[in-house]
């Protein structure tokens, strides 16, 4: 894949050089469809909402202003999308009762996380993502995979900044709660084979 940054591509499709765009593609196309199945909670769905998502961008190209990074823009449509493709499909953002009335020590999490494999952690970390709402999941993809600013979030999911950060936190804490319970179940299941 070509290191030249977006705005290089850019300006090929909008001066007629639709192929650029491929290369576009090529680059966000896992984390589009990433963010759209975190929030339909389908492949095929998915998949129809990042074709649709590339589709609008490429329509819309010539209007990127490049006030955000091409990459912010692009989440922008992709989220949206994906809540446009739920409404349509009288479907909600899935969510998930989370008891979080009892502290957990997230230090000792982390250490127990830092004694298992690295495949194994990511396991761990995807199911517990998969837990979380749509919402919560694509905040938390957008912040730790993605490392997208505060900003940027914001931009992506028309939410305030202050609010974001809120959220993160309360994120945080559902994540690891899931991630605490996974880790329990899975301790004591590994105890009951030995």
């Amino acid at each position: 894949m070509s290191q030249k940054p977006d705005e290089y591509f850019i300006k090929k499709v909008i001066k007629g050089e639709s192929n650029a765009f491929g290369t576009l593609v090529d680059r966000y196309k896992h984390l589009v469809f990433t963010l759209a199945l975190k929030i339909v909670k389908n492949r095929e769905d998915a998949e129809e909402v990042a074709q649709d998502t590339f589709l609008k961008s490429f329509k819309a190209l010539k209007d990127f202003k490049g006030d955000s990074k091409f990459s912010t823009w692009l989440y922008k449509i992709a989220y949206y999308r994906s809540l446009d493709y739920l409404k349509k499909n009288k479907r909600q953002i899935e969510t998930t009762s989370i008891d979080i009335s009892e502290e957990y020590n997230i230090a000792s999490m982390d250490d127990v996380l830092n004694e298992l494999q690295t495949k194994e952690r990511a396991e761990i970390i995807k199911h517990a993502l998969q837990e979380l709402t749509g919402e919560d999941a694509v905040l938390i993809t957008l912040y730790y995979y993605e490392a997208l600013t505060m900003k940027e979030i914001s931009e992506v999911m028309g939410i305030p900044g202050n609010t974001i950060k809120v959220r993160l936190f309360r994120c945080r804490k559902r994540l690891a709660t899931i991630l605490e319970q996974n880790l329990e179940k899975e301790t004591i299941y590994s105890y009951g084979r030995q």
